[in-house]
């Protein structure tokens, strides 16, 4: 029952897909649609425009990109509801909360999968909900620095709201791509080097961006006053962002409105080690992708390319140092 294709869904990344009855109600659940109003970037979006991605078309990007990769449907399911325990505002719980493993929403996935309709849906179409949920996939999530359709799809779909890449080089990057023992591989040596100074750029001029730090700290800096303040609760975090910036508006507390007012691109960074109001240091992330060609076993892009061995080390350097920045108020 559950293989019947019942629904077509258009991605603006991969194209149209026919999906399976069981993805297509599941698309459809208040879980999952809950996602549309929770951006990736956290506070991002309120200072640019193009930082505007959210969960919910990263969470179907991530489902159809590992049905590109020939994954089941049991590891589509997986890649469309691992963020479904992401709350408002993304990371910038973990920001809140100090966890510097940014895996809050982690720790309450099972119970977010539990409150919801999700085991009822799962087990309509006769597949065991617990079992599904704890299964592993590398094609959704392998260790660093190899490839998997998360980190592929944030880089892609970030990247491409950004106007940093088009949907020609894309494309490109997909048609190369290959599964070897369950890993993801490229069948290109041009489009292993164009995916890893992709991510760099992703890292350093998307994750890294000053003004993209100062969004989430001044944002940060708003939670903890609302919290505070009891304007918010954290039971507020499992809703999204909209409903929590309509309660402090609602709330029309002058100190919250006046931090909320600050949260905008009208600000001077600048980047100094000596004098600074934000230290921000994020996880070190960058990726080594598995080059597959002419029947060889796979092997880190790095080994191979001098280019992207120094691309790696400057990135990494630049992630273990971390982004100091004075704010000047415009």
């Amino acid at each position: 029952m559950h293989l019947k294709q019942v629904q077509t869904i258009t991605d603006i990344l991969y194209g149209t897909f026919e999906v399976e009855a069981v993805l297509g109600e599941l698309l459809t659940c208040d879980a999952l649609l809950r996602l549309k109003n929770i951006h990736q970037g956290g506070g991002a979006f309120l200072v640019n425009q193009n930082w505007s991605t959210t969960r919910y078309e990263h969470s179907v990007g991530v489902m159809l990109l590992i049905r590109l990769l020939g994954g089941t449907l049991e590891e589509q399911i997986l890649g469309l509801l691992h963020d479904i325990s992401h709350t408002a505002f993304s990371h910038v719980i973990d920001y809140l909360m100090e966890e510097a493993e940014e895996d809050y929403h982690e720790k309450i996935y099972e119970e977010v999968i539990e409150s919801s309709q999700i085991p009822s849906i799962l087990n309509k179409y006769g597949m065991d909900a617990k079992a599904l949920l704890t299964m592993n996939s590398l094609l959704l999530d392998s260790p660093l620095p190899n490839l998997c359709a998360d980190r592929i799809d944030y880089t892609l779909r970030d990247l491409f709201h950004c106007k940093f890449i088009n949907k020609d080089e894309i494309h490109s990057f997909i048609n190369a791509l290959t599964v070897k023992d369950n890993e993801i591989c490229l069948t290109s040596q041009s489009m292993a080097e164009w995916f890893t100074k992709v991510y760099y750029r992703e890292v350093i001029d998307f994750f890294m961006d000053p003004l993209n730090i100062y969004a989430n700290d001044a944002l940060t800096r708003l939670l903890k006053q609302a919290l505070k303040k009891s304007v918010i609760t954290l039971e507020d975090f499992k809703r999204d962002d909209a409903w929590i910036l309509d309660k402090i508006t609602a709330s029309q507390d002058q100190d919250l409105l006046q931090l909320l007012k600050q949260i905008n691109s009208h600000v001077i960074l600048i980047e100094d080690d000596s004098q600074y109001d934000i230290y921000r240091k994020s996880k070190p992330r960058m990726v080594d992708p598995l080059l597959c060609i002419d029947g060889m076993d796979p092997v880190p892009i790095s080994t191979v390319s001098t280019e992207i061995q120094q691309l790696i080390k400057v990135a990494l350097k630049k992630l273990h140092r971390g982004t100091y920045l004075k704010v000047i108020p415009y």
